[in-house]
């Protein structure tokens, strides 16, 4: 994306009043919301208490769980000034600046879990079709190849080595690679039609992956579809209007649909346990179909990407729009949706 002009903004009281609110606040909500990701870990696979616990304790509650529900509690309340802190030490960043950083942690979430999909969807798919083939056992012995038939030993010891591989290609190759899998898309449901009009060969493992692929595709390129203005508006209201009322509009959405829309996903599908997104996730949970790919487990997954991605673009849209609304950044109506900085 090209820059089309960052301003010589005069480092007026004002500015800087705003200018470390605003930063204040993407920052604060990024950081609430690994922050909320991190203890979600703790709580669902590491049993600490949570911070409902704290305020809801029973008696026969240990000492150990309190001190541990206060911690997290703690955690929650100590992150706040620690970033405003950070932000009113930094007056002379500005705005456009933040935003592009956001937008490269955005892209790198999409990288990283792009590059997971693709690599586990082959191991995975792999491994199945030689279960399907009874090669399993003839390959690897029969403790491993039993073992590998079994979900929570395969997503153990196979797709989560493979993420922090993919964590590692995402940060050493810098292109996301959404037209890659989407090719890739192509030619797993060719495969299929090949294999089942012209072989006569068809298994569940071979749309298990095509949707695999798929739903990753749609959700994981949210965010990059964002930052690439590529989504599809259609209105009246919006598009001949001018670069400042687009600016207001498009800031006044972030507080009012994009951050409500994202944390709904994250509170509704992460909020204990049994919850939507958490429980197949604890339960390496797999389609019910017989020899299918074992990653149903992992879509549940997609949409904590998907929202985690798509806030930290959010974080980034603000920044960049109001910047544009203090005039750091200058663009035509027609450049308005090139202001990357």
């Amino acid at each position: 994306m090209e820059i089309v002009s960052v301003l010589a903004q005069p480092l007026t009281r004002r500015y800087q009043h705003l200018n470390w609110i605003i930063r204040s606040i993407a920052y604060c909500m990024v950081a609430f919301t690994f922050l909320y990701l991190i203890n979600n870990y703790l709580n669902v696979w590491r049993d600490w208490p949570g911070v409902a616990n704290y305020f809801f304790s029973s008696n026969d509650q240990t000492e150990a769980s309190s001190i541990l529900a206060w911690l997290q509690l703690l955690s929650y309340v100590v992150i706040f000034p620690v970033v405003v802190y950070r932000m009113i030490t930094t007056p002379d960043r500005r705005m456009i600046e933040d935003s592009n950083r956001l937008s490269s942690w955005s892209e790198y979430v999409i990288r990283a879990a792009f590059w997971s999909i693709v690599v586990i969807g082959l191991m995975d798919g792999l491994i199945s079709w030689m279960r399907v083939e009874d090669l399993l056992t003839v390959v690897f012995g029969d403790e491993l190849g039993t073992n590998l038939g079994k979900a929570t030993f395969r997503g153990t010891y196979v797709h989560y080595p493979l993420i922090v591989i993919s964590a590692v290609l995402a940060y050493r190759f810098k292109t996301i690679s959404v037209s890659w899998l989407a090719l890739l898309v192509v030619f797993s449901e060719a495969w299929i039609v090949v294999a089942r009009f012209i072989f006569s060969y068809e298994q569940t493992l071979m749309g298990d992956l095509v949707r695999f692929w798929y739903a990753g595709l749609f959700l994981f390129s949210a965010a990059f579809t964002l930052r690439e203005e590529g989504h599809v508006r259609v209105d009246v209201l919006y598009a001949q209007r001018s670069v400042r009322y687009k600016a207001i509009v498009n800031t006044v959405g972030v507080f009012l649909l994009a951050y409500p829309l994202c944390w709904i996903i994250l509170s509704l599908g992460l909020w204990e346990k049994n919850s939507i997104l958490n429980s197949p996730l604890l339960n390496f949970e797999i389609s019910q179909s017989s020899y299918g790919l074992f990653i149903k487990y992992i879509m549940a997954a997609f949409l904590v990407v998907f929202a985690v991605s798509m806030l930290l673009q959010f974080s980034s849209y603000l920044l960049k729009h109001v910047a544009i609304l203090t005039g750091e950044v200058e663009a035509s109506d027609e450049q308005h949706d090139e202001v990357v900085g």
